[in-house]
């Protein structure tokens, strides 16, 4: 079984979690740190309890103790009071990271929160939107920079199932949380036998890196595999 962390607090990452995921191979090398925003000022107003400081600081210290670890985060732009130069210290933020997955949405009113009672929603709906697709596009860029050093390598997938891209290709994903899409053939069992089988969902496969995007890797399939047998390449 491999086990993924899911929308974690950026606090909850004392060492003893980075020393267990290098120890333990079926814990995937893959970390989801919502940002929410790169202004210290903006995070106070949110109550995150964290600086845009603290917050990079943490991103270098996953990196060094986890060499090739794949990060993701969520975004919000347009809070309350966000002002220009707020924006801007969110683009830096993502220059700086280059995440792998990033979630950004333009902040909208939800009852039962601080931020619905006490502070006003005064980012014209606009302003959301051109800053949202600003985001965007600065991700984009980062992230098909980050993906780009996955071409050449031999990565473990977990097949998912049939790829949206196309009808003759499987998809799945990586350790990383990474969607690899691949050929849909029969494929050598791994037994050592000469026998070919059809993948299914579940299945753990090996798959060479030959192209990339923001969004994805495509590679060409080797053989199935074993997550006892694939650790070597996690």
């Amino acid at each position: 079984m491999r086990i993924r962390f899911t929308s974690p607090h950026p606090k909850d990452f004392p060492d003893e979690v980075f020393q267990l995921m290098r120890e333990r191979d079926n814990i995937c090398k893959n970390l989801h740190l919502p940002v929410q925003s790169g202004s210290s000022r903006v995070l106070e107003a949110m109550r995150r309890g964290y600086t845009r400081e603290a917050y990079l600081e943490l991103v270098h210290h996953v990196r060094e103790s986890l060499p090739g670890v794949t990060l993701s985060s969520d975004i919000i732009a347009g809070f309350c009071g966000e002002t220009e130069a707020d924006h801007q210290q969110t683009v830096s933020l993502l220059q700086d990271v280059r995440y792998n997955t990033a979630f950004i949405f333009a902040y909208s009113e939800r009852q039962k929160t601080r931020a619905f009672h006490r502070l006003q929603d005064d980012v014209p709906p606009e302003v959301k939107i051109r800053r949202v697709m600003e985001l965007n596009t600065v991700f984009r860029e980062g992230a098909s920079k980050a993906n780009a050093a996955a071409v050449g390598q031999t990565q473990v997938v977990l097949v998912e199932g049939p790829s949206r891209r196309s009808p003759l290709d499987l998809c799945g994903r990586n350790d990383g949380n990474i969607r690899v899409n691949f050929p849909d053939v029969e494929v050598d069992d791994g037994t050592g036998r000469g026998s070919t089988v059809r993948l299914r969902p579940g299945d753990y496969v090996l798959v060479q890196i030959s192209s990339s995007t923001s969004q994805s890797l495509k590679g060409t399939l080797l053989r199935r595999t074993s997550l006892k047998e694939s650790t070597a390449f996690c």
